[in-house]
């Protein structure tokens, strides 16, 4: 399958540059995966399309404040540093820009000195190793010193940063939103409960391949960025149970989905685990454990909508972005939702 099958043309208004007012107010398009058939709701909805019974899985990643801007202890250059994962101890995974002030050695200050870094590696894709120095908590400092990383799409400031935080986010790491959570408000969450439906929480942080385009002609030529997973006990015998009763289980977000397939065995159960996880899902995947899935309507030629082509059917995905696109929907991070039931 080639990847050009999965381009649309989008126009550049629709993308979404801020969250609504209300964060279940956004536009949910429903698409049946075995008809094609298609209603339009609102997220606020959402909630008719869930049963008692079912089992609603949330990614609980929270996103780093990743975003550095220093400069160059021995020239005094403007330096900018994006945090994609922890090595060690202090030791992280960066991208810098502009790579040629980050050569091995190269020492930075951020924050009136409040943090240093220096460069101990280049690895081979051109990401930098950082270690930083410091007095204190690092975490403390980073949430000071650093700014939400957006992705490149949204071009205009994020007033208020937690609205790029799901309420449920708990567990610090990722360098991106799982932005299909976003919509969801503690009252809402709540309504869902009272209904009868079980709510079960993974985690896994959100690495910055999930933006990056994907370079290669076929599909199967291309390579997964890898992402840290955690899956506990308890969560993950409410999924069991929700299936073993006849449950649907329903991913909100692509980051649960490929959390929960990358863990279920051959016969769709699971088992309390963490790891990293590339597994990359496309038509012609058949799902272990996922009924029904909760996602943003995603970028052209994208990982993401390769995904839920796999769930819901590549024609009935196309056909869905379409009639999204002629009824000017909001794309991408800050966008309306879709539920493939």
């Amino acid at each position: 399958m080639r990847v050009e099958d999965f381009y649309f043309d989008l126009p550049k208004e629709l993308i979404a540059q801020h969250p609504l007012k209300n964060r279940d107010e956004s536009r949910l398009m429903i698409v049946d995966k075995n008809t094609g058939n298609i209603e339009e709701s609102r997220f606020k909805n959402v909630i008719q399309c869930l049963n008692k019974g079912d089992c609603l899985v949330l990614n609980d990643t929270r996103v780093m404040p990743a975003r550095l801007i220093g400069e160059k202890i021995s020239s005094g250059g403007k330096i900018e540093f994006l945090l994609l994962k922890r090595i060690e101890g202090d030791k992280w995974e960066s991208l810098v820009k502009p790579g040629k002030k980050a050569k091995v050695g190269a020492e930075f200050t951020f924050g009136n000195g409040k943090l240093k870094a220096k460069v101990v590696d280049i690895l081979d894709e051109g990401n930098r190793i950082i270690e930083f120095y410091y007095e204190g908590i690092f975490e403390e400092i980073l949430d000071q010193l650093g700014q939400m990383p957006l992705p490149p799409y949204i071009t205009e400031e994020l007033e208020d940063r937690e609205r790029y935080q799901t309420v449920y986010s708990k567990t610090v790491g990722s360098a991106a939103a799982p932005t299909a959570g976003l919509h969801f408000t503690k009252e809402l969450l709540e309504t869902i409960e009272k209904k009868g439906v079980e709510i079960a929480y993974v985690t896994l942080h959100v690495g910055l391949g999930t933006f990056r385009p994907v370079k290669v002609d076929t599909l199967e030529d291309h390579k997964m960025h890898s992402e840290f997973y955690i899956l506990d006990e308890e969560n993950c015998n409410k999924i069991n149970r929700t299936k073993k009763n006849g449950g649907k289980v329903i991913a909100v977000g692509t980051t649960s989905c490929r959390t929960l397939e990358s863990v279920a065995n051959s016969d769709g159960y699971l088992s309390a685990k963490s790891g990293w996880t590339d597994i990359f899902i496309y038509p012609g995947y058949k799902f272990k454990i996922v009924n029904s899935l909760i996602t943003n309507f995603h970028l052209p030629e994208s990982t993401l909508i390769m995904l839920v082509s796999a769930l819901a059917g590549k024609d009935n995905i196309m056909k869905a972005y379409n009639k999204a696109i002629e009824e000017r929907y909001r794309f991408f991070s800050f966008g309306d939702a879709m539920f493939i039931k």
